[in-house]
């Protein structure tokens, strides 16, 4: 079995890559432009197990064509793809009143669209093995976020288009489900904002600690097994029983 990863050269994304290779899956995955960081994933991935394929692939995937183009070249040299991982994200804070039509159209266009059209370019190849696994990475900041309009609505908007794939494509063995995901410790949040985030979880959640990404690649090489078939249409939360942000 293969895998497809959205963003898997850093972080969450890097985590599941590696899931997967342990686990014996050959895996494409993509990045936005760090060829470093996918280089060292790639270079990881080999310690772990030399004999799997694994290929990265930059990729724009909020542009339809690059995203038809990259999954064309990924079908062709792992021959067969069964799971997609729609990982890859971006956010652009600011106040709804302040947000620019930029700053909007860049994090929907990102977050939402690229979700849709690689789901929608692996659709035929799953409908036509009657098997698929689809798994998408949202945040809590699904139910809403002060000062991240764009991406609230994007990872809103991907748990109902999940629903939706799932309910149009279950029959044809094909399951689509949410993972989402908390306050997550990766070199990505070594920032301020998210050491005040940091310091506000851990007062909060209710398991006094944040996520690790190996936690969130369990559960999503989970919903991709034979053991999970019945679970479709599914947010799945990994928050540590913490339910909002402010």
């Amino acid at each position: 079995m293969n895998a497809f990863i959205t963003g898997g050269s850093r972080g969450i994304g890097r985590a599941i890559v590696l899931k997967f290779v342990r686990e014996g899956y050959g895996c494409a995955f993509t990045y936005a432009s760090n060829y470093q960081a996918a280089e060292e994933t790639r270079a990881l991935a080999r310690d772990i197990n030399p004999d799997i394929m694994v290929e990265a692939y930059r990729l724009d995937q909020g542009q339809s064509g690059e995203v038809e183009s990259i999954v064309d070249e990924a079908m062709e040299t792992f021959g067969d793809i069964g799971i997609l991982v729609n990982n890859a994200a971006i956010n652009r804070n600011n106040a709804v009143a302040f947000m620019s039509d930029e700053e909007w159209e860049d994090v929907i266009r990102t977050n939402l669209s690229g979700p849709f059209y690689m789901i929608r370019q692996f659709l035929m190849p799953m409908i036509a093995n009657r098997f698929g696994r689809i798994v998408n990475i949202s945040s809590l900041a699904q139910d809403g976020a002060s000062g991240q309009a764009g991406y609230a609505a994007s990872k809103g908007g991907l748990v109902t288009l999940s629903k939706t794939v799932a309910r149009e494509y279950g029959v044809k063995g094909i399951t689509c489900n949410v993972v989402t995901v908390g306050y997550v410790e990766t070199d990505l949040t070594d920032d301020q904002l998210a050491e005040n985030l940091r310091g506000f979880w851990l007062e909060y959640c209710p398991m006094k600690r944040v996520g690790e990404a190996e936690e969130i690649a369990d559960i999503v090489h989970y919903l991709t097994t034979e053991n999970a078939g019945f679970i479709n249409g599914e947010a799945i939360r990994v928050a540590g029983g913490f339910t909002y942000i402010p």
